[in-house]
């Protein structure tokens, strides 16, 4: 049981610790003339995570089985999001800010995929629950995200069309 909640712990501390660095880059994009669209979604965000991690600890069972590989593999999307970070630098946040005529970040996971932060944030929801076996977690949780990214997407999208064409 403790070794569940520990990872629960770390979990929440990690999504906790970028929020300051989402703050600051924030401002200093604001300071330069940087925008923020589509704000009326991101309280849905904050409630689908926080709930995210309160279901995980509400569903946990007196004595639970981690899934040590399902574990692994949510690793390696930390690792995947910390190259997410990395990559946008000064220009990664938690909310959907554009900087009028600043390039579009085109390296790092980028040069691969659109979005690449939602595709690990996807699989992040889906998987932690299942290292503790909560298919019903995993499945609610996944849901609600498909349903808030794709609106996200679209929203953003919007935001980043003008900047995409220079």
């Amino acid at each position: 049981m403790i070794a569940a909640y520990t990872i629960i712990a770390l979990v929440a501390l990690q999504r906790l610790a970028e929020l300051p660095y989402s703050t600051r880059n924030t401002a200093r994009l604001r300071a330069k003339g940087a925008i923020e669209i589509g704000r009326g979604h991101y309280p849905l965000f904050i409630l689908l995570h926080a709930g995210w991690l309160i279901a995980i600890v509400l569903a946990l069972p007196p004595h639970p089985v981690i899934l040590w590989p399902l574990l692994g593999a949510y690793l390696l999307l930390e690792i995947l999001r910390l190259w997410v970070l990395v990559t946008l630098g000064p220009y990664w946040t938690t909310r959907i800010i554009t900087l009028p005529g600043a390039p579009l970040i085109r390296t790092g996971p980028y040069r691969y995929l659109r979005h690449p932060n939602y595709w690990i944030v996807a699989g992040e929801i889906a998987l932690l629950p299942l290292v503790f076996g909560e298919i019903n977690v995993a499945v609610l949780f996944s849901v609600l995200n498909l349903a808030l990214l794709l609106w996200r997407i679209r929203i953003e999208n919007s935001a980043l069309a003008p900047r995409a064409a220079q």
